[in-house]
């Protein structure tokens, strides 16, 4: 990793985003060992999606990769909520789920937001192995969900 990650956070001048309260029964990150699995996060603003509807459709493909990458952050601050983002040692593998038109096949695209982002902050120790699923619809009319699989030091 190059940089402390709120060092490098402020560089890019982004903040960590507060942590929205769940709006199920689960909680935003699970430690077990050195592995830290952060729940899947829509993109929302004071406990509120800030945009519905399906990608190719509703939302442009820009736009939704804005919001994965805001997704991203949103997890970000899970973790850090949890462990601390200075403990981050590297992403281990991102799953994004893009609430889809029928005919819109940009899934991977979508989800490069919160990857172009995790690499930004961590560097190489941002690289991961990565999952984008097209969906029907997902929690909340979120046109984006992101979840993220971190190691963490001990």
């Amino acid at each position: 990793m190059n940089a402390d990650p709120r060092t490098r956070l402020a560089e890019l001048g982004l903040d960590l985003p507060k942590v929205s309260p769940p709006k199920g029964a689960y909680i935003p990150a699970v430690l077990s060992g050195n592995l830290l699995f952060v729940s899947g996060q829509v993109p929302m603003q004071d406990g509120e999606v800030v945009e519905t509807g399906l990608v190719g459709a509703d939302i442009a493909p820009e736009r939704a990769a804005q919001l994965a990458r805001q997704c991203a952050l949103a997890a970000l601050a899970a973790a850090d909520s949890i462990i601390g983002i200075e403990r981050v040692r590297r992403t281990v593998r991102v799953t994004g789920y893009v609430a889809s038109a029928t005919d819109f096949a940009g899934q991977a695209a979508v989800v490069d937001g919160a990857s172009q982002l995790l690499g930004e902050l961590f560097g190489d120790a941002g690289r991961h192995a990565r999952t984008s699923v097209g969906v029907p619809c997902l929690p909340l009319g979120a046109p984006v969900e992101i979840e993220l699989l971190l190691e963490v030091e001990a």
